[in-house]
């Protein structure tokens, strides 16, 4: 069992099976169905290694032809009797270069969602898929599924085509904002770009590393384009990011901020503050010391204890079982990012 009291917490970070062709093709129309399957469009997940890989999802935890639902359900959501759940499905469907097509897979995907997770489990919900390389149709989707409260936020990568505080993609925020919806940033790469500034790796273990540059960046160009001064409401979750990189982050943006902020006038308050008020983290992966004396002392450097979500990131094998929190975070932090942090940043989830 699980070493800390995790009875009513809500859990951010849950990933479904990536859907299949198979699985899709009940929610395409009969022009997409012929061209998912003319162009052999298939494994439509997005991760540096395939799902299939022991690094990837514990083999004790593997659904082996079960109902995956059924699955979730013995191995996380009973055992650590949580309240709610968000799945993040971090789909292919952010890399295809089709922005037709693209809109077409997020569509299904949500409505694959809606149909054999969310209306299964009335603790589950759920990231928006929405196709950020084809704007209009971004906002079209948000539109259609506003009303569905389970929806909580919309979802992208990391490492994206373009900083995400460009203007282009301002009213894909716009409706976000709108309807109640926060901007999940989850780790993972659409390839349009090398993952790091001097260009590709060699190893896995390097490609993992440039997810924090990735995540940095991305912060950075939300605030330095004035996405959270023009949209106040809207919050950016970094989901698998880790939080040793965020207090660096918010130390240099604001220096550096200090000598610059005449490029940058509608940025009126220091960077670091900004982030307290709108950047969140997931706790999984945990990067912090393994000495659990040492803990407070490196949340300390977020200087906000409102900063944290609670995470299993099931099935991925970030963890020990159910082991999911390290040793050291204090109560009243712990009390707080088990859920309050959680329902004060997803409004939809008490609507």
């Amino acid at each position: 069992m699980a070493k800390f009291d995790t009875t009513g917490a809500i859990d951010c970070d849950v990933h479904p099976p990536s859907p299949r062709r198979a699985d899709l093709l009940p929610y395409l129309d009969d022009y997409w169905k012929e061209i998912v399957t003319t162009r052999e469009v298939d494994v439509l997940e997005m991760n540096s290694f395939p799902e299939r890989t022991l690094p990837y999802m514990r083999p004790d935890w593997r659904a082996n032809g079960a109902d995956p639902l059924e699955a979730m359900q013995k191995n996380l959501l009973d055992p650590l009797k949580l309240d709610l759940a968000i799945l993040n499905v971090v789909s292919g469907a952010h890399a295809l270069f089709d922005p037709y097509l693209s809109a077409a897979i997020c569509r299904a995907t949500n409505d694959w969602l809606i149909d054999k997770w969310l209306n299964r489990d009335s603790r589950l919900r759920a990231s928006m898929l929405v196709p950020f390389q084809n704007v209009e149709a971004a906002v079209e989707e948000i539109e259609r599924l506003a009303d569905d409260k389970r929806f909580v936020q919309i979802l992208t990568l990391s490492a994206t085509e373009l900083p995400l505080g460009r203007r282009i993609y301002w009213p894909i925020y716009e409706a976000a904002e709108k309807h109640g919806l926060q901007l999940g940033i989850h780790a993972g790469s659409n390839y349009r770009n090398a993952p790091s500034h001097s260009g590709f790796h060699s190893f896995l273990i390097e490609d993992h590393l440039a997810h924090t540059q990735g995540f940095a960046t991305q912060i950075a160009s939300l605030i330095s384009e004035g996405v959270f001064t023009k949209y106040p409401q809207l919050k950016a979750v970094a989901i698998e990011s880790g939080v040793t990189w965020v207090p660096p982050l918010m130390w240099r943006m604001s220096k550096d901020w200090r000598g610059a902020r005449i490029e940058v006038p509608w940025v009126k308050d220091a960077p670091a503050d900004i982030i307290r008020r709108h950047v969140r983290m997931t706790t999984q992966p945990f990067d912090l010391p393994d000495d659990p004396a040492e803990v407070p002392k490196a949340l300390d450097h977020l200087l906000s204890d409102e900063m944290l979500l609670f995470s299993s990131d099931y099935p991925h094998w970030n963890f020990e079982g159910l082991d999911v929190l390290p040793e050291g975070i204090p109560d009243a932090t712990l009390a707080k990012l088990l859920r309050d942090n959680i329902l004060a940043t997803y409004s939809r989830l008490g609507g």
